[in-house]
C-alpha cells in the first residue's frame, strides 16, 4: 500500500460539536487525520492520532494564524483528481492525497449579532482558509467528500461503516451543501459588512440576503402547491419567523401570511391594541386602556367574520382576555407573552398560541420585497407615520377632537388593508373595513354594508384619493361624519362640496398609503 493509499482527512472546525466521536470514528475506519491550531489541540489531548498541517507542509502557521492552510502541499492534495497524471505529480512532489475534507468556519454571525463588536473584531472574524478549503473540496467532490456541519457527521459515519465509502451521489450532495455554505457566509459577510463600514448605497446593484429554512410546509397557498418557511438572518425584530410556539398545529403557508398581517398591524400601535385577521386583511382592529376591552372591541367589529380567524396582541394576554378568547373558535394567538393564569384556560382550547417577546418600538428599517416572474421588487419598508403639523383641514367644519383621535386610530389601520382601503371607525375601534374593491366606492358601499347602524357617527379613512364624490355621498348618507383622505384627485373639489353637503370633515393627509 503506498502513502496515497491511505485515507486522510482533514480536519479544521469552529464548532467542536461531535468532533471528538467523529474523529474517534475515522481513526477506527482507518483515517489519518491532519489538523491546525485549536482542532489539534482537542484531538491531541483527548488521544486521538495525528499530525499537525504543519508538519505536513514543513510550514508553519504565521501572521496569529492567518495563514495555516493557505499551502500548495495542502490544495494539492485536496484538488488532484484520480487519474494517472495527477497522482503520479503527487508522487513525484511527495505529496499525499486527502479523501475528506471537513471544516466550519469562524463564527462571523455570532460576532455580527453581538452588540458591541466592531469593526476590526469582525474583519478578524473572517474566514479566509475555510472557504478556501471547502470550495476546493467541493470542487473535487469526485474523489473527496466535505462536511461543513456537525449534522452531517453521523449519516456520514453511518455510511462509511455499512458501504466502506461514501457513495458519488452523497458526495454530489455535501459538495453543494458546502458550496451553498460558503454563499451564506459570503453573503452575511457582505451585508454585515455593508452597514459596519457605512456603505450608503441604499439599493445595491447586487442584492444578496442569505435565508435559512425554518421548515418544510406540509404545502402551499393550494394543496397541489410545495412550500417551506424560511427566515432572514439579519432581522432580529419580533416576527413570526423569530417566534416561539406554545401549542397548536403545525404552521401553515396560509396561517403565516395571515400572521405576519396580524402581527405588523399591532406593532404600529402604542396603545393596547388587538387585530383579528383572515385572509391578510382585518375584520377588526381596536385599541383600549387594557388588552381585553381591545380584544372585546375588536370580535365586536365583525363576530361573524372573526370565526376562525388570527388574533395578535400587543400586550401580555392575561386571564380576563383569555377567558373572552376561549368563547370563540380562533385558528391562532400572537402576542408578547402569555400570563400563567392564562395558559390552563387557552391550554384547554384548540388553538396555536405564538409568543413574539415585547413589541414597543420594535420596527426597524427594512427592505420590503414581492416576488415577480424573472425577478423581485424591492422598497424600503412602509414605517411611514404621519405628521400632525401636515394635516391639513379643508372642510367648513373641522373636526371634533374625538373625530381627529378615531381618525389618526383609522389610517394607522387603512395601510394594512388590501387597496382600495376603506376604513369606518368609532371610538378607537373599526366597525366597517373594505377591501381589494376595484373601485373606491365599491370598499365604501362593503364598509357601510359591515358597519350598518354603527356607521351613525363614525369616520371614515381611504387609502388614496376619491377619484369622484360617489365615495363620500356613500358614506354621508350612511351617517359617518368625518372624513380622512390623501386627497390629489382633480375632483378633490367635487368631492369636498359632497363632504360639505353632509357637514362632515375633512382632513388630507398629502400622503398615500397603498397595498397590493
Amino acid at each position: 500500500m503506498t502513502d496515497n493509499d491511505l485515507k486522510r482527512a482533514l480536519i479544521s472546525v469552529s464548532d467542536k460539536t461531535g468532533l471528538l466521536e467523529f474523529s474517534r470514528a475515522l481513526v477506527e475506519l482507518g483515517y489519518g487525520i491532519v489538523s491546525t491550531g485549536g482542532t489539534y489541540k482537542e484531538l491531541h489531548e483527548n488521544g486521538i492520532p495525528l499530525e499537525r498541517v504543519s508538519d505536513v507542509t514543513g510550514f508553519p502557521e504565521i501572521l496569529d494564524g492567518r495563514v495555516k492552510t493557505l499551502h500548495p502541499t495542502i490544495h494539492a492534495g485536496i484538488l488532484a483528481r484520480t487519474n494517472d497524471e495527477h497522482q503520479q505529480e503527487l508522487k513525484d512532489r511527495g505529496i499525499q492525497r486527502f479523501h475528506m475534507v471537513v471544516v466550519n468556519l469562524y463564527p462571523f454571525e455570532k460576532v455580527a449579532a453581538g452588540e458591541h463588536s466592531d469593526v476590526s473584531e469582525l474583519i478578524e472574524n473572517i474566514d479566509i482558509g475555510g472557504p478556501t478549503l471547502i470550495r476546493a473540496a467541493a470542487k473535487n467532490h469526485e474523489s473527496v467528500a466535505v462536511l461543513v456541519e456537525p449534522s452531517q457527521y453521523k449519516p456520514v459515519i453511518s455510511e462509511l461503516r455499512e458501504k466502506g465509502e461514501l457513495s458519488l451521489e452523497t458526495r454530489k450532495r455535501l459538495a453543494w451543501e458546502a458550496f451553498t455554505r460558503t454563499a451564506e457566509y459570503d453573503a452575511i459577510i457582505s451585508g454585515t459588512l455593508r452597514n459596519a463600514l457605512g456603505i450608503g448605497e441604499e439599493f445595491p446593484e447586487r442584492l444578496v440576503i442569505p435565508f435559512r429554512r425554518i421548515q418544510a410546509l406540509r404545502y402551499g397557498e393550494n394543496p397541489y402547491q410545495k412550500a417551506a418557511f424560511y427566515r432572514d438572518i439579519f432581522l432580529t425584530e419580533p416576527c413570526i419567523a423569530n417566534s416561539k410556539k406554545l401549542k397548536g398545529k403545525e404552521l401553515s403557508y396560509n396561517n403565516i401570511l395571515d400572521m405576519n398581517a396580524t402581527l405588523e398591524m399591532v406593532k404600529d400601535f402604542d396603545e393596547p391594541t388587538a387585530a383579528i385577521v383572515k385572509h391578510m386583511n382585518p375584520s377588526g382592529i381596536a385599541s383600549a386602556d387594557n388588552i381585553s376591552e381591545a380584544f372585546g372591541k375588536a370580535l365586536g367589529a365583525d363576530p361573524l367574520s372573526a370565526y376562525g380567524g388570527i388574533v395578535a396582541l400587543n400586550r401580555e394576554v392575561d386571564a380576563n382576555t383569555a377567558n373572552a378568547m376561549k368563547k370563540i373558535f380562533l385558528d391562532s394567538i400572537i402576542a408578547p407573552s402569555f400570563h400563567q393564569d392564562a395558559m390552563p384556560i387557552l391550554d384547554k382550547k384548540k388553538v396555536m398560541l405564538l409568543e413574539t417577546g415585547n413589541l414597543e418600538n420594535v420596527k426597524k428599517p427594512n427592505f420590503d420585497m414581492k416576488r415577480v416572474v424573472g425577478g423581485i421588487l424591492v422598497q424600503s419598508r412602509d414605517l411611514s407615520t404621519l405628521d400632525h403639523s401636515k394635516l391639513k383641514t379643508v372642510s367648513e367644519r373641522a373636526p371634533t377632537p374625538e373625530e381627529m383621535n378615531d381618525m389618526l386610530f383609522a389610517w394607522k389601520v387603512v395601510k394594512h388593508v388590501t387597496s382600495n382601503a376603506i376604513v369606518l371607525a368609532k371610538n378607537a375601534a373599526t366597525v366597517g373595513i373594505g377591501a381589494g374593491q376595484m373601485s373606491r366606492v365599491g370598499s365604501v358601499e362593503i364598509a357601510v354594508k359591515k358597519a350598518g347602524g354603527r356607521a351613525e357617527g363614525a369616520i371614515m379613512a381611504s387609502d388614496a384619493f376619491f377619484p369622484f364624490r360617489d365615495g363620500v355621498d356613500a358614506a354621508g348618507k350612511a351617517g359617518v361624519t368625518a372624513v380622512i383622505h390623501p386627497g390629489g384627485s382633480i375632483r378633490d373639489a367635487e368631492v369636498l362640496d359632497a363632504a360639505n353637503e353632509y357637514g362632515m370633515a375633512v382632513v388630507l393627509t398629502g400622503m398615500r398609503c397603498l397595498r397590493h
